[in-house]
């Protein structure tokens, strides 16, 4: 059965193997090493029929984290549905160093915006328990999404608002904003390939090049940030100099961009220091 899967899966993934095995440990209940432990076990024939169900779902390109409903983010798994973007290793650059800006020990108000499955939020949350962390998204099914997955790992000390961005918050002095809004821009041809044709548009894409939505968050965080707060928001690969002129317009200081895994311009940053724009 998982040669068979493969079989189907090759021309359609780039990880043929590792799709069928974990889309049979799905239909099982089981972990991978099941199948290594037991090879020659036969399948009932109600979870052929299953596993054939699913791996014609892969067929038509449905990612594995949709069809399993669950991805890994920072070690920890994390419920996910078409509602919601996919969490990607790319995301955990910003994670990395939203932590560097949270102190430990201090209680620090935070807010992720656009915050979806809820994977930044939580995981700041969960590695800074004595920090105040706040989540936006305008989709409810994000945000229920979000809501569960913060209940899945038992995190306390974090508040989920629906809004657009910044404008239906009232609450100012934050330490950190953080975002990973949608910055991919509305022609851009890889939004016909792979996972990103199943994901949700509105969280993918922007106008202006994909920079709208980077602008709106830069703009209005001034009035949200406390005096010397800091602004960390994910971009594309080839938008650090729009991004950071962005940056400078809006009189932050300290603009830097960070690279990821790939050494890809992925996160930029900028402090705000409202005594010296007034």
């Amino acid at each position: 059965m998982l040669a068979e899967a493969v079989g189907l899966l090759e021309a359609h993934s780039d990880s043929a193997i590792l799709d069928a095995e974990v889309l049979l440990c799905l239909v099982l209940d089981k972990q991978r090493s099941y199948l290594r432990t037991w090879p020659d076990k036969a399948l009932e024939p109600e979870h052929a029929k299953h596993f054939r169900l699913l791996i014609q779902k892969r067929q038509q390109g449905t990612p594995i984290a949709y069809i399993t409903g669950v991805r890994e983010f920072w070690s920890r798994d994390f419920t996910v549905s078409p509602a919601v973007l996919i969490p990607r290793p790319d995301t955990e650059l910003l994670v990395e160093l939203g932590l560097t800006l949270i102190p430990p020990d201090k209680p620090v108000k935070v807010i992720d915006l656009g915050t979806g499955s809820g994977i930044i939020a939580i995981t700041l949350a969960a590695e800074r328990p004595h920090a105040y962390i706040s989540a936006t998204d305008t989709s409810l099914p994000a945000l229920d999404i979000a809501g569960r997955n913060a209940q899945r790992h038992s995190i306390n000390n974090i508040k989920f608002y629906q809004s657009n961005w910044l404008a239906d918050i009232a609450e100012t002095g934050f330490h950190l904003i953080i975002s990973n809004p949608p910055y991919i821009a509305e022609d851009d041809c890889h939004l016909r390939q792979g996972d990103v044709r199943f994901e949700p548009r509105s969280a993918l894409c922007a106008t202006e090049q994909g920079l709208s939505d980077i602008k709106t968050i830069a703009d209005t965080a001034r009035k949200h940030l406390e005096p010397g707060g800091h602004l960390l928001i994910e971009h594309g690969y080839d938008q650090q100099q729009p991004v950071q002129r962005i940056f400078r317009d809006f009189d932050y200081d300290n603009v830097q961009t960070h690279h990821d895994l790939s050494g890809q311009p992925r996160v930029t940053y900028g402090q705000w220091n409202s005594h010296l724009h007034t």
